[in-house]
C-alpha cells in the first residue's frame, strides 16, 4: 500500500507542476486530473485544450528498483496521438527525474523552447 501510496504523490506532483506551466486547474474533474491507481492509459489525464500546450503523454514510476526500459516501452504504448511519451521516474529521498526521446528534446532546443526546460 505504501508503494502504491508513493506512486499517487508522484503523479498528484507532477499533474501540479503540469498545472503550473499551462495554467489550467488540476484535481478531480478538472482539465489536468492524476489517474486513478489501476486505470488503464497513461497516469496524468490531460484534456486535449491542455495537449495543445503541453503535448505528452505521461508515465510516472516512484520505485526504488528501476527497469528504465520496461517503462520507456509502457510510456511508448500508453502514447496519445499527436503527442510524445514522458516519463517521470524517482526514488526515495531524491527529486523526480524526467526521460523523454532525444529527438523531440533536440527539437525542443532547436525550436528555442528554453522556457520549458
Amino acid at each position: 500500500q505504501s508503494a502504491k501510496a508513493k506512486g499517487r504523490s508522484l503523479q498528484k506532483w507532477v499533474a501540479e507542476k503540469i498545472a503550473e506551466v499551462t495554467g489550467f486547474e488540476c484535481g478531480k474533474d478538472c482539465p489536468i486530473e492524476p489517474r486513478p491507481m489501476g486505470q488503464s492509459g497513461t497516469d496524468v489525464r490531460l484534456e486535449e485544450k491542455v495537449l495543445g500546450i503541453f503535448p505528452f503523454s505521461v508515465e510516472c514510476k516512484n520505485q526504488e528498483k528501476w527497469s528504465l526500459q520496461s517503462w520507456v516501452e509502457q510510456a511508448k504504448g500508453n502514447t496519445k496521438d499527436g503527442t510524445d511519451w514522458l516519463l517521470v521516474v524517482k526514488r526515495n529521498r531524491t527529486k523526480p527525474i524526467v526521460a523523454m526521446d532525444a529527438e523531440v528534446f533536440f527539437k525542443m532546443i532547436k525550436r528555442g523552447d528554453r522556457d520549458v526546460i
